[in-house]
């Protein structure tokens, strides 16, 4: 098997430094690009709940997935559980002996110490992309595929405030031990997410952004409310929210968005809602 591994890791920023950061200073510390390299397994370790993010793009060889430093631990899941959402072509996650077959926008969560990872492209010509979300775990859960058709839908929002869109809830219907993750479309004509905007103390979050053009953007909010920074992304591209950060954003056209949490709780209901008028 391949083993290539681009590895990186990212501390935790405290809403007083991040309000005094420039651009550059908010990409190396909040935006994480190159997820999916093809041949090779892309790694950020955060300090915000220990969340990894990465993206695993195997092409014409099985990827097999690796412990990093920072994790202490001589397998990936030694001590943690794990989410992966399929955002390219046919693709297989073996765990164990077990072989898991995930077409696009296909996810499978993957309990503590289920064994070693390793992701397979069904046509090296056309492969898979494997986002990749893990947090520590305490318990271990079953391993379950959940396929985009069978995850929980909510259609909120509507053209008037063009923020019509459909989420998908792939842990509504399992049990995890921190892992909160699903999916957002957005409507043909709206541009927002998650407007009005809110925080969650309790959680941190990760965004990423796809199902967009080469030219399009989408300009990612994050900071306190009242003390608000932005970031462009381009497709398949991802973005950490501290748990002190709202997280929000508006394209240039419509586009879909991966959406984790890790931290205190796995109600998804529970946020601090943030008014429009008290933005800054």
């Amino acid at each position: 098997m391949a083993e290539p591994l681009d590895y990186t890791s990212r501390y935790a920023i405290d809403p007083q430094n991040a309000a005094a950061m420039g651009t550059d200073e908010l990409r190396a510390n909040f935006h994480i690009a190159d997820l999916f390299q093809p041949g090779e397994i892309s790694l950020t370790y955060t300090h915000y709940d220990r969340m990894v993010v990465g993206g695993a793009t195997p092409t014409d060889a099985a990827l097999e997935l690796k412990a990093v430093k920072s994790m202490g631990t001589k397998s990936f899941l030694d001590r943690r559980e794990m989410i992966v959402v399929n955002v390219g072509a046919s693709g297989i996650v073996t765990v164990g002996d077990e072989a898991y077959p995930l077409e696009t926008r296909d996810m499978l969560y993957i309990g503590l110490g289920a064994g070693d990872v390793a992701f397979t492209s069904a046509n090296a010509a056309s492969p898979a992309k494997f986002y990749i979300l893990s947090a520590p775990a305490h318990h271990a859960y079953p391993t379950r595929t959940i396929r985009i058709g069978d995850a929980k839908r909510l259609d909120l929002g509507s053209q008037q405030t063009s923020n019509e869109r459909s989420i998908f809830q792939f842990t509504n219907s399992i049990e995890t031990c921190q892992l909160v993750a699903g999916m957002t479309q957005l409507a043909p004509g709206s541009v927002w997410n998650t407007m009005p905007a809110h925080v969650h103390d309790r959680r941190m979050e990760v965004y990423l952004y796809f199902d967009l053009a080469d030219t399009a953007r989408v300009f990612h909010f994050l900071g306190e409310p009242d003390e608000t920074r932005h970031i462009v992304m381009k497709n398949e591209e991802a973005v950490l929210s501290p748990p002190w950060s709202i997280h929000s954003g508006a394209g240039t056209s419509n586009y879909a968005f991966i959406w984790a949490m890790a931290g205190d709780n796995v109600d998804y209901t529970d946020v601090d809602p943030v008014a429009v008028e008290d933005l800054r």
